[in-house]
């Protein structure tokens, strides 16, 4: 279940927006990271193409049960890193941004004993 730090996001995104909107569209991705609608197409395109989304005849963007384990999966690490960032002093803002870009590169054993020490 390789995948890239891109896909990751566009996933994690995918997640985010399923708990916040009633459906999730193409547009909505491309709202949400600041994207162009075509970038976000041919993403949609090779994640459809891995069976990490579907997309109904109306649009429609469901996560497969890989694309939601991978959603999650990043979206955990996202939540914690982030949190753990600010409890130790660091600025909202940043702390977010710092937690994006270590949640792809991370592995399993890191983070799970992170999570073991924060918990």
């Amino acid at each position: 279940m390789h995948t890239n730090e891109s896909s990751e996001n566009y996933l994690e995104t995918i997640l985010i927006l399923s708990k916040q909107l009633p459906v999730v569209r193409s547009v909505d991705i491309a709202t949400e990271l600041n994207f162009k609608k075509s970038s976000v197409s041919v993403a949609m395109k090779k994640l459809r193409q891995a069976d990490h989304i579907t997309v109904s005849s109306e649009g429609y963007i469901t996560l497969t049960e890989s694309g939601r384990e991978i959603a999650e999966r990043i979206y955990e690490r996202h939540t914690l890193l982030s949190q753990w960032l600010t409890r130790l002093g660091v600025d909202p803002q940043v702390a977010v941004e710092d937690a994006c870009r270590i949640e792809h590169v991370i592995s399993s054993e890191s983070f799970e004993a992170i999570k073991r020490h924060i918990k």
